[in-house]
């Protein structure tokens, strides 16, 4: 997911590494962010109202959901929604669960459920009285019912949503319906265990107005068919699509709106094992507002080749196809599984978003498929989408276009108040909060450092045996840093710790002077960053320039308040710079 605002953020400059030219501080640039994390676009306005207020995001903790920490698990949504007519707000649907229990004798599947009248309930074909309330709607289960035992809970409801689906009108005027779940918001429209550990395959039919496609999760079953009208009269069509990848809650989603389907191109052949299609490709695909068909080659030129490029690195494409929806999201863009969502906004801009599609794209492999357990662990999901969004631009575009964003993401940590907190941030109960620089670009940097600590050839082994491990399934931080100590048969502890379960980074004061009696540079580094910060240990490079010309490269590591090193030379030093090439956050001393 990312956020965007109209106008680029300011930042604080930084230095992209810490060097002395004769003996003083060299100058700090700049640096403007493209990807990180600013304001919400508002939503578009409901048919005939003004918009809807700010998402309600459920407070996190176990609190958050009811169903898989209520002993039930969600095997399987078949849902059918209908949408009222232009100008009307009223939903109907009935939505099949497939579950079971987690343990013998759980009285009850209690669901994540708000907002919409529940009008029948029934178990395996049999009416219950459940009880609605509190945003629970709780469904008695048949005596003993355990583990081995399915149940089909159907729920029949209807109502305005509150949240999460938006009938309203895009930035062009026309109306259209979209849904927008994330953090854990699919219960104000869809009854569901609403926490991202509890994955489902899912079948949605949707009656939409004559006129409009439908877009969803997985694959097409049905297409523009015929469907009973609305309640208000209006004429409708059914589409229908199915999903046979479990994926998170916040993943289900449908957009309805008159759109034009443009084919980018087919990726990962050979290598999707989901893709219904006989040549074994996965067909990536722009569903544009007629008036934004442009963005077709603007912004999702390179969609395809952002496929098969992460398919190569990482591993095999995990879902049927990959559709790129112009949207009414608040966000940038939401990577839903095989769906993504973007701001309409942005895309009639005529802006390039290409930045934000290879984030999202990255999504699909992790954030969709190897998925945070929990919410606090979300850099899993943000700070890998950050770093390999990058990652294809230093693959497509040099080296040069990589480090760029890198220091660009430096400095968007570096000016924010944000890191003042760990990253893996388990106090957090506004789940939007964690929308931050955390998870972000300081997420992306974790990685980046781990890369530079291991060697790009351990670092993707040991990235390709977590994803390998984990695809389709919910990981833990644990769980990458095992899959990590495996590869490359380190113990890493100490770097997960540090850098996610602390706050802040090294400010590193430097400086150096010639010793012409023992023909040696000596360097001090001083990490200066506020008390109540770590002291960082860090694996880096200090290089020597002589005034004689040449250099030379001398690996340290840092595990002090202030530490000094000697090192042999030709002679003085017209420079000495600490992470030449830019492996390791950290920021000058003020």
């Amino acid at each position: 997911m990312v956020q965007t605002l109209g106008e680029k953020a300011e930042h604080k400059p930084v230095a992209a590494s810490l060097a002395f030219n004769g003996g003083r501080k060299a100058g700090r640039a700049g640096f403007a962010l493209t990807l990180g994390m600013c304001a919400l676009w508002g939503a578009s306005p409901a048919w005939g109202q003004t918009a809807p207020g700010e998402p309600q995001p459920i407070q996190a903790g176990r609190a958050a959901t009811a169903g898989m920490y209520g002993d039930v698990d969600v095997i399987h949504y078949d849902a059918v929604l209908g949408l009222p007519g232009p100008g009307g707000t009223t939903v109907d649907g009935v939505a099949v669960l497939t579950l079971r229990a987690t343990r013998t004798g759980v009285p009850a599947a209690v669901l994540d459920f708000t907002g919409l009248a529940v009008t029948e309930v029934s178990v395996d074909g049999a009416r219950v009285d459940a009880r609605h309330a509190d945003g629970r709607l709780s469904v008695p289960l048949p005596s003993g019912a355990g583990p081995a035992d399915t149940f089909a809970v159907r729920i029949a409801y209807r109502g305005t949503p509150d949240d999460a689906l938006f009938l309203g009108r895009n930035v062009h005027g026309h109306p259209v319906a979209f849904v927008d779940n994330w953090p854990n918001r699919t219960r104000f429209w869809l009854p569901t265990d609403d926490h991202p550990s509890d994955k489902a395959t899912a079948s949605l039919t949707v009656y939409a107005p004559e006129g409009w496609k439908v877009i969803s999760n997985g694959r097409p079953l049905l297409e523009d068919a015929p469907a009973p009208p609305a309640a208000d009269g209006a004429r409708r069509r059914a589409w229908r699509w199915r999903t046979d990848v479990a994926v998170s809650p916040y993943n289900l989603v449908f957009g309805a709106a008159d759109m034009e389907v443009r084919t980018v191109g087919l990726a990962a052949c050979g290598s999707a094992p989901a893709s219904p299609r006989e040549d074994g490709c996965v067909e990536v695909s722009a569903w544009l507002y007629p008036e934004d068909v442009g963005q077709a080659d603007v912004s999702f030129r390179r969609a395809a080749q952002m496929v098969d490029f992460f398919t190569d690195l990482i591993g095999p494409y995990p879902f049927e196809k990959l559709a790129h929806v112009q949207s009414s999201t608040r966000f940038g863009g939401m990577e839903n599984a095989s769906a993504i969502f973007y701001t309409d906004r942005g895309l009639a801009s005529g802006r390039s978003m290409e930045g934000t599609v290879a984030h999202e794209t990255a999504h699909q492999w992790f954030g969709d498929s190897a998925t945070e357990a929990d919410w606090p662990e979300l850099w899993l999901s943000e700070g890998f989408a950050t770093y390999f969004g990058h990652l294809f631009f230093e693959e497509a575009d040099g080296a040069a276009a990589f480090r760029r964003l890198m220091e660009e993401d430096r400095g968007t940590v570096l000016a924010s108040d944000d890191v003042k907190g760990p990253v893996i941030d388990r106090s957090e109960q506004n789940l939007f909060a964690l929308l931050n620089d955390n998870n972000y670009p300081k997420g992306g940097w974790v990685l980046h450092m781990l890369r530079g600590i291991l060697g790009d050839e351990t670092f993707f082994q040991g990235i390709r045996r977590y994803y390998g491990t984990f695809a389709g399934k919910t990981a833990t931080t644990r769980d990458l840093q095992a899959a990590m100590e495996v590869v490359s048969g380190r113990e890493l502890g100490w770097f997960f710790h540090q850098w996610l379960e602390e706050p802040g980074y090294p400010e590193l004061d430097l400086t150096s002077r010639w010793d012409a009696a023992t023909g040696e540079v000596v360097v001090t580094v001083r990490q200066t960053q506020d008390a109540s910060w770590p002291t960082f240990r860090l694996p880096l490079e200090i290089e020597v320039r002589p005034d004689a010309g040449g250099s030379a490269r001398h690996a340290v590591e840092v595990t002090e308040r202030e530490q000094t090193y000697r090192f042999l030379s030709p002679g003085p030093a017209r420079q000495v710079a600490l992470d030449p090439d830019g492996w390791v956050l950290f920021g000058a001393s003020r």
